[in-house]
């Protein structure tokens, strides 16, 4: 289920255990799960440079996209989270990790991030969630809210699309850019991000099951998906990341906050949904920061 890039860095991690190149303690490998669903690995590949200081690290594509196995006959019911929980376990045991190791998700990643702590896995030493609800009925409240703050002729071409279901459409998804460039990604996007939304674009067959045909018209399966009331459960050390402009709002986050004991919360001010991309070295750093009180 992963590009011929993940599993030549998985055979390469079976090799050598990871190490901080400064100091020569063992650090944890860390999974890199990316949004969507079904968005690729190629817009997380910056978060890939937590590896510069020794950290072992794997982008994988989730089944469904990318350089993974795509399924677009499969029947409605076969994407569900509990498929893609089983991959990412079934990913470090294949890579001979599961006994130590660290998952780093973004959006839909952090929320299978989440389901995957909820499990209490013996081996996971350490979470990030970047930018991802624990509520989808939430995350549509706040998308619609931000939604209300466009200009009135976007929102008017963006309703009269998703009465008509002509989402498809050219316009509509001109209109749905506009929302993107202020609360996806705030700067001209790179290459990276360009790739996962072409490839998505090309075959939006998970996306479009699981979420809807965009990120606040949520009409999929996880349109009910809600965890809020676990996250308590939830024991691993973990990390929040968001930024002042996310679709993932400060408030969608603070739900977050105050109910995993002892999570930590860092809001980037000048980032909407992928920091990672847009403010990046202040990204690592934080991150690095963190997963050094673990290892």
């Amino acid at each position: 289920m992963r590009d011929e890039r993940g599993r030549g860095e998985a055979r390469r991690e079976r090799d050598l255990v990871p190490r901080d190149r400064r100091s020569g303690r063992r650090t944890d490998t860390g999974r890199r799960l990316h949004g969507g669903p079904g968005a690729a690995h190629d817009y997380t590949e910056p978060i890939a440079n937590l590896s510069r200081h020794g950290r072992g690290c794997v982008l994988y594509d989730q089944l469904g996209c990318g350089k993974s196995t795509h399924l677009p006959e499969a029947p409605a019911d076969f994407w569900t989270v509990q498929l893609f929980k089983d991959e990412l376990v079934d990913l470090t045991r294949q890579l001979g990790i599961a006994e130590r190791y660290a998952v780093v998700g973004q959006s839909w990643g952090g929320m299978l991030g989440m389901e995957h702590a909820l499990d209490h896995p013996q081996g996971l030493r350490a979470l990030v969630v970047a930018d991802s609800p624990a509520s989808i009925p939430l995350w549509v409240q706040e998308a619609n809210r931000l939604r209300d703050d466009l200009p009135p002729e976007v929102q008017e071409t963006l309703t009269r699309h998703e009465e008509s279901g002509t989402t498809d459409s050219p316009e509509y998804e001109n209109a749905v850019r506009v929302y993107y460039d202020r609360h996806l990604c705030r700067i001209p996007w790179p290459d990276h991000v360009e790739r996962s939304f072409a490839q998505m674009a090309e075959d939006p067959t998970v996306y479009h099951t699981m979420n809807g045909p965009s990120e606040f018209h949520c009409i999929g399966s996880l349109k009910t998906w809600d965890i809020t009331d676990r996250l308590h459960e939830i024991s691993t050390p973990t990390l929040l990341v968001s930024g002042r402009h996310d679709e993932a709002t400060p408030h969608i986050v603070e739900q977050i906050h105050t109910r995993i004991a002892g999570a930590q919360w860092r809001l980037f001010e000048e980032s909407s949904h992928m920091p990672h991309v847009e403010e990046p070295e202040a990204f690592l750093e934080t991150v690095e920061a963190f997963l050094k009180t673990v290892d």
